[in-house]
């Protein structure tokens, strides 16, 4: 319990969605009494007009910025306009809404995809700017960092209070299966699954499997944010991380033994491997507000193909 919750509106924008419903539990436990979460079937948030509206419906004192158009690298491919357009006019209006409407504090969350492609690892928020993007998600990862430059401008002239954290990629039960626009955990666990199912004699994967990617389970990147939310209140970006990273291939290779498939896995070097290197640099989170990541990554790892089980055959 902590008292900072207990008399404050709290937004929790994409609250409803895979993060979202680790966060909204976070809260909980923590005694807010009062979480509103805005739903795309009732407000559309790129739209100002809709932001307005929901705003004067739920009268928030903070708002945590969880909502985002998002995929693997086969959904940036194919969406890139609308991931830049949606993002940015999500978080920007967002922001502006609530320096005009006085509110005390809004959340921002970033991506890993705003670093530079050949950031030297373990990336530091101070790395930031120091190149472009990997191209197969560079729209998403700036529509994203523009929150960054808004809330540092926005402090700077304002004295208003927003935050922008960067979540590594996230991983564990409740994620999205959904093979067009899944990441690559819960894809390759699908593929693995639904392959033993099938009785199929292998799966293929993209790329090379040479690239390397960090995770964080779910649950304790909601709990990164809550912390942040409680504690932090500077214009520095801040990674949200577990501090390590594994190949492409380790991994294929980790849920294959996790599943139980017995097939073949294939590789399809026609397709791209993104961004070569990811692993994050987690002192500032641990040192600005305490945060590290607690849950073993095979562990994580088995609670999320048992959730994906559970919900296939139910």
């Amino acid at each position: 319990m902590t008292d900072f919750w207990g008399k404050r509106r709290v937004v929790v924008t994409g609250g409803a969605g895979f993060l979202g419903s680790f966060i909204i539990e976070k809260l909980r436990a923590r005694g807010a009494g009062q979480i509103l979460i805005p739903r795309i079937e009732d407000y559309d948030l790129t739209l100002i007009d809709d932001i307005r509206r929901m705003y004067d419906d739920m009268r928030p004192d903070v708002v945590i910025h969880l909502a985002a158009v998002v995929g693997g690298i086969g959904a940036n491919r194919e969406h890139p306009g609308s991931f830049f357009y949606k993002n940015l006019m999500m978080g920007v209006q967002l922001i502006e809404e609530a320096r005009l409407r006085g509110i005390e504090k809004v959340v921002a969350i970033g991506t890993i995809c705003a670093y530079p492609k050949f950031t030297p690892v373990p990336f530091k928020e101070d790395d930031l700017w120091n190149g472009y993007p990997e191209e197969t998600n560079a729209p998403y990862g700036l529509a994203k960092k523009m929150l960054l430059v808004q809330s540092q401008a926005y402090r700077q002239e304002y004295g208003f209070n927003s935050i922008f954290l960067l979540p590594v990629n996230l991983y564990g039960p409740r994620d999205n299966f959904d093979p067009k626009s899944s990441h690559v955990i819960p894809a390759l666990i699908k593929k693995c699954v639904d392959a033993i199912d099938a009785g199929a004699d292998h799966i293929v994967c993209w790329g090379t499997g040479s690239a390397s990617r960090e995770f964080i389970y779910a649950e304790d990147a909601a709990e990164g944010i809550v912390l942040a939310t409680e504690h932090y209140n500077g214009s520095d970006p801040v990674n949200i991380g577990a501090g390590f990273e594994i190949t492409i291939r380790a991994l294929v290779e980790k849920i294959v033994e996790l599943t139980g498939f017995r097939g073949e896995v294939r590789w399809d070097a026609s397709q791209p491997d993104g961004q070569p290197r990811r692993c994050l640099d987690t002192t500032r989170a641990r040192d600005l507000f305490g945060f590290t990541a607690k849950m073993d990554f095979d562990e994580g790892l088995r609670r999320t193909i048992a959730w994906y089980r559970e919900h296939v055959e139910s």
